[in-house]
């Protein structure tokens, strides 16, 4: 009876977020091929055609990826791939630790593979449909394989010290494996600028003539240290375009896409990167560490007394032999289900935090028309949904929509130019 109520409680829960996508999508339909507010002369018929356009396509191919996954979720969960899994790895070797990362390793590998399809289709006829791709057969081969293998090792790493720290302590591990996995999220964020990323791209000085000197002076301005102002070839992959902040502490760096630097005025930019100070001066960064932090402790302890329940199994119908490692994809599948009622908060968490750092972005520059105008070239630019239904919006948004952020900074503009 449980494992049925369990089943129809994802069904439901999927049900909804469809539902949601679904008015998302009529929503715009309706309304698409109106100019919103303050994207007057920014974009035109045809350009708001392709963006509703390139919403529609892109929603559809990830309809039928989250309706794949989900069939084979149900399949692996409640049609017994599970228990074959369990048992196939545990003919392979009788120990914990490898029983641990061998079932999980298949288990991300085969996902990998799985999504292969999808993810060629939405690269190579999807984005290359509305001009976006740039990736090359090659280089998307390379960058799978490249990607993959890391994974597989930090993976391979992350499984044998939990699993060991699980033998080493079997009463208090949950306590030593949150503070192992806290600590190597946080040598990642220092490592990850100067190892990981430039795998994948090639990292450079910023070229255009004073750009990093007026970012440097906003720097200043800001009373914020960084370490470098790079731009990276994010062309060689896609025309999309974005700028972010890497690392922490004293390695923290401002990335800009080439792409980015090509469509914007200096202004512009240097506006973007304002905001994106305004999340470190704020303490967003930390804010955020910390609460998942908090929330990690509190769910490795309940992970621990879910694990040691001897009617865990028993939920889903499954053999009460099930491996530990059988025991936490139960754990985790009963997790997400928890979880999924509460992402509506945590999205409004993450808006207010974007709110925040556009207002602190205005402030600093003195120019919040220099942000609107970079909101509505991003927007554009990237064919985004200007048109979101308000519930779909709120549910999953961790941004405010185009539209508002832009009215909101126009107000401040109007706001400004009468006090003055």
């Amino acid at each position: 009876m449980t494992t049925f109520a369990l089943l129809i409680l994802f069904v439901v829960e999927t049900a909804f977020a469809y539902w949601l996508r679904h008015i998302n999508l009529e929503h715009l339909k309706r309304h698409g091929m109106a100019v919103p507010p303050g994207f007057e002369g920014a974009i035109d018929e045809e350009k708001l055609r392709s963006s509703t356009s390139y919403t529609l396509d892109s929603s559809r191919l990830g309809l039928w990826e989250s309706l794949f996954n989900n069939l084979l979720l149900i399949l692996f969960l409640f049609g017994g791939l599970l228990t074959l899994l369990d048992g196939f790895v545990a003919g392979l070797t009788p120990l914990l630790m490898t029983h641990g990362i061998f079932f999980f390793v298949a288990m991300v590998w085969g996902q990998a593979v799985l999504d292969i399809p999808f993810d060629l289709y939405g690269t190579f006829r999807i984005e290359a449909r509305y001009g976006f791709n740039t990736t090359t057969p090659r280089l998307w081969l390379v960058d799978f394989l490249k990607s993959q293998a890391i994974g597989t090792l930090l993976l391979v790493f992350l499984l044998g010290a939990v699993f060991w720290l699980i033998q080493w302590s079997p009463g208090r591990w949950w306590v030593w494996v949150w503070g192992f996995m806290a600590v190597f999220s946080l040598f990642m964020m220092l490592i990850s600028p100067y190892v990981v990323e430039p795998l994948f791209n090639t990292f450079e000085p910023v070229t255009e003539e004073g750009l990093e000197d007026e970012i440097r002076s906003l720097m200043e301005k800001a009373g914020l240290k960084v370490g470098r102002v790079m731009q990276m070839d994010a062309s060689k992959r896609s025309r999309h375009s974005n700028a972010y902040f890497t690392g922490i502490g004293k390695v923290k760096r401002i990335v800009l896409y080439d792409t980015l630097i090509r469509q914007m005025s200096h202004g512009e930019i240097v506006a973007v990167l304002a905001h994106e100070i305004g999340h470190w001066k704020k303490g967003h960064v930390w804010k955020r560490l910390l609460w998942a932090e908090l929330m990690a402790l509190a769910g490795s302890w309940l992970f621990f007394q879910l694990l040691n329940w001897p009617g865990l199994p028993g939920l889903l119908g499954l053999p009460l032999s099930i491996s530990l490692p059988a025991r936490m994809v139960v754990v985790g599948f009963l997790a997400s289900l928890a979880l999924f009622p509460f992402e509506p908060l945590s999205a409004w968490y993450s808006r207010r935090h974007e709110r925040e750092a556009d207002r602190f972005a205005a402030d600093l520059t003195g120019k919040p028309h220099d942000l609107a105008s970079a909101m509505v070239k991003l927007s554009v630019e990237n064919l985004s949904n200007l048109f979101p239904h308000p519930l779909y919006a709120w549910f999953y948004y961790s941004h405010p929509p185009a539209v508002e952020r832009v009215r909101t900074l126009r107000e401040m503009t109007e706001s400004s130019r009468r006090q003055s």
